[in-house]
């Protein structure tokens, strides 16, 4: 914080200065010139009382402040109410670290969005990010079959991450109580707000990042489904290791190629592996060919350890070099996507309505 300067700080200034009279004694004049300097030497007293009340007034308006400061010092500071999650009036049994443990909803959800979502977002990409991950959960509850004890569970490979309250804030430094109340709001503002499709809970995928846009999820997994299609997606450079490269000597790649698909014939040099490839929506690979067997991009992207089905590549004599856009499935809504959406102005019903085509968002039905 910059020096503020106070009247106290300022320098006092200094009154005229009387000059001492000559210690020489003047040479008598006629009367009437004494009576004309006596009267001129009363009327210098005029500016020197003046200012000597200036400095008065200065001074008790100095007082005044310092007494004033110190009351309102003096006042007992009242602290920010802290904002609390609402009872959704629903739990879930949730399987953490090996335990089942009974988790009412939006306290589960709080742990969702500051596990899946940083924090520092725009708070609609938070509230984006809430509903989502409630209308996820609230579809699969008792439908996993990972784990047909409990409804979810806490490993983000199976179906989403979560982090604990304490852990989180413990994370988050400095930061934690602005990030804490950021994801309260999230939840508690869309409180029992769910994705519909005619009237159904919705998949609600969603993952990082993209390339110029969404896939379809048939172009992932084969299947269809009318509110998961390729939609366009803003964000980019902004976006942590958004371009990312993997490199793979000749044997690796091989190696790689083989353990997926044992019929592959791979002849000669690298560049004889590799065979057309075709361009799915939203810029990612929908199908390559790799020592003549077809496989999807979302298969190449598991058989090569690249970070999204979007990429590129540039295969040499001695290794192949994949340049890949993005991170994850690349289907459903992109969170760093949500995010340049809401600090462009769109609220978190624009964006859910963006990356889930044709739905609605409203109160949980049931």
């Amino acid at each position: 914080m910059p020096d503020i300067k106070t009247p106290a700080d300022s320098a006092t200034p200094a009154a005229p200065v009387e000059r001492e009279p000559s210690a020489q004694a003047p040479k008598k004049a006629p009367a009437n010139q004494v009576r004309a300097r006596k009267k001129s030497s009363g009327s210098r007293k005029g500016p020197v009382a003046l200012a000597a009340s200036l400095v008065l007034v200065f001074v008790l308006l100095l007082i005044s402040l310092g007494l004033r400061q110190g009351k309102e010092e003096a006042q007992p500071v009242v602290p920010a109410q802290e904002l609390t999650l609402p009872d959704s009036g629903r739990h879930l049994t949730v399987l953490q670290d090996g335990e089942l443990v009974d988790m009412e909803l939006n306290e589960y959800l709080w742990g969702v969005v500051a596990a899946e979502m940083p924090a520092s977002f725009e708070q609609e990409a938070l509230k984006a990010q809430a509903v989502a991950a409630r209308t996820y959960a609230l579809n699969k509850a008792g439908h996993a079959a990972n784990h047909p004890e409990a409804d979810l569970c806490t490993d983000y490979t199976c179906c989403q991450a979560w982090i604990a309250r304490d852990t989180a804030l413990s994370n988050w430094g400095e930061n934690a109580a602005a990030y804490a109340d950021k994801i309260t709001r999230a939840v508690a503002e869309t409180n029992n707000e769910v994705i519909l499709y005619e009237g159904s809970l919705i998949s609600a995928l969603f993952h990082s990042s993209s390339g110029e846009g969404t896939q379809d999820a048939e172009a992932v997994w084969g299947n269809s489904v009318p509110y998961l299609q390729s939609v366009p997606s803003p964000e980019g450079e902004e976006v942590p290791n958004y371009h990312s490269e993997v490199i793979l000597t000749a044997q690796a790649c091989r190696e790689a190629i083989l353990a997926a698909c044992p019929e592959a014939v791979l002849e000669g040099e690298p560049t004889n592996w590799f065979g057309p490839v075709t361009p799915a929506n939203g810029g990612s690979v929908g199908t390559i060919v790799l020592g003549g067997v077809t496989v999807s991009g979302a298969q190449a992207r598991q058989i090569f350890g690249l970070r999204s089905a979007n990429f590129t590549v540039e295969p040499t004599a001695e290794a192949v070099t994949f340049q890949v856009t993005g991170f994850g499935h690349g289907v459903g809504m992109s969170q760093y996507g949500a995010n340049a959406m809401a600090a462009d102005g769109s609220s978190y019903l624009d964006i859910l309505q963006h990356y889930y085509t044709g739905v609605t968002v409203d109160p949980c039905p049931g």
